[in-house]
């Protein structure tokens, strides 16, 4: 299929020309004097070279989490092949995608970056089927629920307390780029203490909740569509890549494109099309129903395909279980010498060394052993089940760079 790439209107191009030659500014963008966050330190405090937002950012990707994103499953888990998307190349695909469009529309460019660097930081191993075991985990135990753009915001705001914006953490809260909207029209947001009532909505309501989320600055907006945006079209190449497809032929959609670059390009076109001068984002009616056409034939044409499915369901999910008792056993049986003591609760009370008013270990053994293996890599999930059950049946076995070779 021809490569059909929109542009911008000859009356929006000039709009915007004469915008910035009036140095017009966005009356909706967050401006950095407003930002707010739980505790005023001194040096949490905006400069002239790390403004407020800047700060976020850094405070995001200097956590040794952020590392981590690069072994951390994004679709494709079980391929020898640099070419497929890792968590990390998500999370800055995010970014620039929204940057573009936040450049064009006027908006705070330093808050979306750092909701889109910090928007994954909760993620799981495995992706959304790591999410789901873990989720059945906790929910079994405790009856709460795990939700990845949840534990990003507990990683952040409460394991290594760094002291994020209210803005960051609210647009990575609000994130979840599985529920598609035609409109976002932020939704206001009172204060840390409506934040948490909302966070907290999450563990115990489930989908409901997580479905009632709306950032509430435009720039959480912006992120959040572009969560979109990043991973259709990216998808649909890893696919081919991992021999799941063939080609992106069987894709339908005709407004938005079936390759990475057409999605891309024309959902970008029609955001700046309709949403620019405007206290909202909104899409088009034709491309929000080939965006919603475009994330159901991924789900039934990729994330559906049983070449993907079967792995998961046969080894990871029992591997989940079998992890999630043996960590529980450690930590009822106080075994300091388990990883989850020595890799995990030593390095959260390092970093939370200046708070000496909290306890890790005083939190609930479930949400302990959430919190650890939500942090782990791929690799080392699967190292340490092997560790922990050296003789166990379920096993992962890696399509080798060297597969397509073999006579």
């Amino acid at each position: 299929m021809a490569l059909a790439l929109y542009g911008l209107s000859e009356d929006l191009q000039k709009r915007i020309r004469e915008d910035r030659a009036s140095h017009w500014e966005n009356p909706w963008s967050f401006r950095d004097e407003q930002v707010k966050r739980r505790e005023d330190r001194p040096r949490d405090a905006a400069t002239l070279w790390r403004p407020a937002f800047v700060r976020d950012i850094e405070k995001i990707m200097h956590l040794p989490l952020y590392n981590r994103y690069a072994d951390k499953t994004q679709v494709f888990s079980f391929y020898e092949n640099d070419d497929i998307t890792r968590r990390a190349l998500h999370v800055q695909l995010v970014s620039r995608i929204a940057r573009n469009i936040g450049a064009v529309l006027g908006l705070n460019l330093d808050l979306i970056e750092a909701i889109a660097l910090g928007h994954d930081m909760g993620h799981t191993p495995f992706g959304h089927a790591g999410e789901r075991f873990l989720d059945e985990q906790l929910s079994e135990h405790t009856g709460r629920r795990f939700f990845h753009n949840v534990h990003s915001v507990r990683v952040l705001d409460g394991l290594f307390r760094r002291n994020l914006s209210l803005q960051a953490l609210d647009g990575i809260l609000c994130h979840n780029g599985e529920f598609e909207q035609q409109e976002y029209r932020p939704a206001p947001l009172s204060g840390f203490e409506e934040f948490d009532s909302r966070v907290e909505a999450c563990c115990l309501e489930g989908e409901k909740a997580v479905e009632r989320l709306i950032p509430s600055t435009l720039e959480g907006c912006v992120v959040r569509l572009c969560d979109m945006i990043a991973y259709l079209g990216k998808d649909r190449q890893d696919a081919v890549r991992a021999h799941i497809i063939d080609s992106d032929a069987r894709f339908s959609t005709r407004e938005i494109g079936v390759e990475n670059a057409a999605i891309i390009n024309n959902i970008t076109v029609d955001v700046l099309e309709n949403s620019y001068g405007k206290d909202h984002i909104s899409l088009s009616p034709k491309i929000y129903q080939d965006l919603k056409t475009a994330k159901r034939e991924n789900y039934e044409i990729i994330y559906g395909d049983p070449k993907v499915k079967q792995t998961y369901e046969d080894d990871i999910r029992p591997m989940f279980r079998e992890m999630y008792e043996r960590l529980l056993q450690d930590l009822a049986r106080e075994n300091t010498a388990s990883p989850i003591y020595r890799h995990h609760v030593s390095d959260v009370r390092n970093q939370l060394r200046y708070y000496k008013d909290y306890d890790y270990l005083s939190e609930d053994h479930n949400q302990i052993a959430v919190d650890y293996i939500a942090s782990m890599t791929d690799d080392y999930f699967i190292s340490l089940h092997k560790f922990f059950f050296p003789k166990s049946r379920y096993r992962v076995r890696y399509r080798s760079y060297f597969e397509d070779l073999k006579a």
